[in-house]
């Protein structure tokens, strides 16, 4: 039924435009962003053909006999647009998995959108690859989303502090000033868990260049100074809080609370959700309860990243 094709940079446009338009796609999957750690991942994306139609995409890359979907994302899966049914993706991974293994993998990882990114149902590829392609949970991570058309009372401790923000005089602006925001990010990832951003300020200013709607910073000041930040990526309906970090003086007086006041109720206030992503550490099985607490305060509950693998 379907001609397997993989990426190359010939597709480019095609590609982006089929992103553009699924249903359960953001603008991770657009070759832009995918493409800013080419050096670090080899890329063995697939495009889906029935006849000379586009059906579906799966973003991915390949590390030795292992197929990944996809480890430098924070999500991937089978991207699809509302022509794509139920059937029509079972036998897709039947004949996926033919592709893969006459390719020489022996092994799937695969990390599905998950579903509060779906602007419709969009969960088609779960059902295959438990019942065709026998996948295991290999790695569950909580995350955290704001359901905020429920408009839910954020707890006393967060209103607490954001009434001390706007007593302390902090102003919540969009920005530009990535290089001080970064900063700030970098010493209290340092001090509090010795890792460093996922991204270099070079790799977000890049990115921030091509996707400018998209990677939106809003910084935190009190007389002049910036105490704190808050860098979103934006999708069609959820406003993912990407980074946020304070400096000391930020959070004594709130700062993070007023950034948040700021997106959701004057930036944001038609938008579906708000995720703050991940509270766990390591390969997931520790839960950060101070973190998650935090997020908590706002009125955010769970939501999991899974993790899947099977075998060829």
């Amino acid at each position: 039924m379907f001609t397997i094709k993989r990426y190359t940079a010939a597709d480019e446009k095609a590609w982006n435009a089929y992103v553009s338009t699924a249903r359960n796609a953001t603008f991770l999957f657009q070759r832009g962003y995918m493409d800013y750690h080419a050096d670090r991942f080899q890329d063995h994306s697939l495009m889906f053909y029935v006849g000379n139609k586009l059906h579906s995409l799966l973003p991915a890359h390949e590390k030795g006999e292992d197929f990944c979907t996809h480890r430098g994302l924070t999500y991937g899966g089978l991207i699809m647009n509302m022509d794509v049914t139920s059937a029509d993706v079972v036998q897709l991974f039947v004949e996926l998995n033919e592709y893969l293994r006459l390719h020489g993998f022996r092994h799937v990882l695969y990390k599905p959108v998950p579903w509060v990114y779906h602007q419709v149902p969009s969960e088609e590829d779960l059902y295959p690859i438990f019942w065709e392609c026998k996948a295991r949970i290999t790695s569950r991570d909580i995350g955290t989303a704001i359901a905020l058309q429920q408009h839910i009372r954020w707890r006393r401790l967060r209103r607490r502090s954001l009434r001390h923000a706007q007593e302390a005089g902090v102003v919540v602006e969009r920005s530009e000033d990535f290089a001080t925001f970064w900063q700030i990010l970098s010493d209290n990832l340092q001090t509090n868990y010795n890792v460093k951003p996922v991204h270099t300020l070079e790799e977000i200013t890049l990115l921030h260049s091509r996707f400018p709607k998209e990677i939106v910073l809003y910084t935190a000041h009190v007389n002049g100074e910036m105490v704190g930040g808050l860098l979103l990526y934006l999708s069609p309906q959820v406003v993912h809080a990407q980074y946020s970090s304070a400096t000391l003086h930020g959070k004594q007086i709130g700062a993070m609370d007023a950034l948040y006041d700021y997106v959701i109720n004057q930036e944001y206030p038609d938008y579906t959700y708000l995720d703050f992503g991940r509270s766990t550490e390591g390969d997931g099985s520790v839960l950060n309860e101070t973190l998650v607490s935090q997020k908590e305060g706002f009125a955010g509950r769970t939501i999991c990243y899974d993790t899947y693998e099977w075998d060829l």
